[in-house]
């Protein structure tokens, strides 16, 4: 089998420029939230999401993986999953504030979300535990969450929504919340189905049927349900199976 030098400094670079691509996207993502349009801000947020995933796929399959990579992917995802998520709650906290006794400050506390991905991302690089599983909601996950809401809040008629959703102690309690789930000690079952046996990725087909489902039925809104569903699933099969999720100790 020849070996081409050339070809394989191209295979060694083309993982590194999906990811840069993922950090494109949260860019534009970021300057789409700035103006408000957050279906595009939502959009490229899906698309650098989608980057983020291939980039690891491909740097697999080219066997390319380098502690540059590692790195690379992180800083990606701080713009995409981390920077732009936090904007976005700081937004939702600015528009719900009252304009007779506005808190000026009350708003920058949405970038708690930043800060938890933060750390995420960081302790994600040394934790050897999360080799196929997670411990904690993954930063795309969270992302997908805090996006939907403004487009919840823009295309619900329900009453009930709108003032859950324009409660500014409801958006900061999320906000905390979603910090702590990133780096909750919880497993969180993996969606990788590695074989053809139902029996054992039953939760997983399931739990892709539900997302299905959810999204269907409830558009925007069940993006949000879909995340809530998959740490719920999580927490009863912690619980009560403790079957799919393995920690590797020795790595």
């Amino acid at each position: 089998m020849n070996f081409n030098p050339e070809t394989m400094t191209i295979k060694k670079h083309i993982p590194n420029l999906i990811t840069l691509l993922n950090l494109f996207c949260g860019c534009i993502a970021l300057v789409f939230a700035s103006e408000l349009n957050y279906e595009m801000a939502f959009y490229f947020v899906c698309l650098g999401i989608f980057f983020d995933f291939f980039d690891g796929f491909f740097a697999r399959l080219f066997k390319v993986s380098s502690p540059l990579g590692l790195q690379l992917d992180s800083l990606a995802d701080m713009v995409t999953s981390g920077v732009v998520p936090g904007y976005v709650m700081f937004v939702l906290l600015e528009k719900c504030q009252n304009p007779l006794s506005p808190n000026l400050y009350l708003p920058y506390l949405g970038f708690i979300i930043t800060l938890g991905s933060c750390y995420r991302l960081a302790n994600f690089n040394i934790d050897t535990r999360q080799t196929d599983s997670f411990i904690g909601l993954p930063t795309p996950a969270n992302t997908l969450f805090i996006m939907s809401l403004p487009l919840i809040l823009k295309y619900s008629d329900s009453i009930i929504t709108l003032e859950i959703l324009t409660n500014q102690w409801i958006l900061l309690a999320i906000t905390l919340f979603s910090a702590y789930i990133l780096n909750a000690e919880i497993p969180l079952f993996s969606l990788k189905i590695k074989d053809f046996s139902f029996k054992k990725n039953a939760l997983q087909i399931g739990f892709l049927s539900l997302s299905v489902l959810l999204l269907a039925f409830f558009q925007y809104l069940g993006i949000a349900l879909v995340i809530i569903a998959y740490v719920l699933l999580s927490v009863v099969n912690n619980k009560f199976l403790k079957k799919d999720f393995i920690v590797n100790e020795e790595k």
